[in-house]
């Protein structure tokens, strides 16, 4: 949604309603890799089969459904806290009991019961995702949304090396108990900043039924069309190859080169997180610079062709170099694909209705993330590792296909928004 300029002599001095939006955005970003990559680095050092570990992948259902319940914490409103603090305290304090829940058990012992508390604490997660983003839209006013915007980004950045890179590290010296009650801790912490942020000044009134839920998807059917359905398959397949190489990459550095949790933690999730930042703010230059169609085209292709560099460590071993390298280019890449992605996202949303059209769309680009773990856990066995990697740099030509066909409304949604 476009806000109004702000030039820089106008730019907000750091407050406290900043930081609580950065701080806040830390209590985002910490509990997606608890319930994911390093979830799943914990079952494969466990030692469970590949198939157990591709199921796993599928805990993270919520974030791709989560505009279901969405409107849902606009009309219900918790009695403590204001709207939308109540309903993140509720959800930061439910995912500091899913992670003490976790930590009590084992893959070994009780890898279902694992499971299923993964899925609350995912469940948990989104719902606290829906609650901050609105929270903090509420709260920021115009002149204070860029910087706003900043330290959210740079808060759930860190939390996502917390809770991958750092985690990993600890739990080689500490195991994974212990490591998930310390996850706790933070999420506790971050409920205090919750209590102490301060309210949205001016908070919108609670939609009826058919403005909150039905309006935004009757509006883009009727705007789009016949186009509506192949906007939506481009949100789910533009993603595809990145998500494909991704869904099994921690066992993948595990098993395969072998590296331990301490080498994984310390070079690739920090080389990669590092290098997703840079990448996607390379990509806001590639965007201006190439104009929306062919940023797609030509960084899907590149996202597609860094897949094949993972071929190198099936027979490198070890090789932190190489790691370094390969890890880093994924997601640099990754990185500037998905800047392009969701400079299209957001034009393609009508501003009347732009945050539950967001969250529809921004969903459908999940559903890799979260469904290809099974497909890849299955398919591995059956063609070696190597040539999985060739097949998910494959599975790109369907979206830049996808891409090419609607070239025409990609450059005709760059020239204008719907109002």
């Amino acid at each position: 949604m476009p806000t109004e300029a702000v030039s820089p002599a106008a730019a907000p001095r750091l407050n406290w309603r900043l930081l609580s939006v950065g701080l806040l955005g830390f209590s985002s970003g910490l509990p997606l890799a608890l319930s994911g990559s390093t979830l799943q680095a914990w079952f494969t050092t466990a030692g469970l089969s590949l198939k157990a570990i591709g199921w796993i992948t599928l805990v993270g259902q919520a974030y791709v459904f989560k505009f279901l319940w969405a409107p849902l914490l606009d009309r219900l409103p918790l009695p403590f806290l204001g709207r939308r603090r109540g309903w993140i305290l509720s959800m930061q304090l439910l995912c500091a009991a899913a992670l003490v829940g976790m930590s009590l058990h084992t893959p070994q012992d009780a890898a279902a019961t694992l499971a299923f508390i993964a899925v609350l604490l995912a469940f948990a997660s989104a719902t606290q995702d829906i609650a901050y983003d609105a929270h903090r839209t509420d709260l920021l006013p115009p002149a204070e949304r860029g910087w706003g915007t900043a330290l959210a980004q740079g808060g759930y950045r860190l939390a996502m090396l917390v809770s991958g890179a750092l985690a990993l590290i600890l739990a080689d010296h500490l195991g994974w108990a212990l490591v998930y009650r310390l996850m706790a801790a933070l999420m506790l912490g971050a409920a205090l900043v919750t209590m102490l942020s301060p309210d949205a000044p001016d908070e919108r009134p609670t939609r009826s039924f058919a403005e909150a839920v039905a309006l935004p998807f009757v509006d883009f059917f009727r705007r789009y069309g016949a186009l509506a359905l192949g906007w939506l398959a481009l949100m789910v397949l533009y993603k595809l190859c990145d998500a494909f190489a991704l869904s099994l990459s921690t066992t993948f550095l595990l098993r395969v080169p072998q590296f331990s949790l301490t080498e994984i933690g310390t070079v690739s999730k920090t080389f990669g997180l590092v290098a997703g930042l840079l990448g996607a703010l390379a990509g806001g230059w590639a965007v201006t610079r190439m104009r929306l169609y062919r940023a797609l085209i030509v960084l899907g292709i590149a996202q597609a062709l860094v897949n094949l560099g993972y071929i190198w460590l099936v027979h490198s071993g070890p090789n932190l170099a190489a790691m370094a390298a390969v890890v880093s280019a994924e997601y640099f890449f990754s990185g500037l694909g998905s800047t392009a992605f969701v400079v299209l996202l957001t034009a393609l949303c009508n501003v009347r209705f732009s945050a539950t059209q967001y969250a529809l769309l921004s969903s459908l680009s999940a559903v890799g993330r979260v469904f290809l773990g099974p497909i890849a856990a299955w398919l591995v066995p059956q063609v070696g590792w190597s040539l999985f990697f060739v097949i998910t740099a494959l599975s790109a030509l369907p979206g830049l296909a996808l891409v090419w066909a609607l070239r025409g409304p990609i450059m005709a949604a760059e020239q204008s928004r719907a109002t």
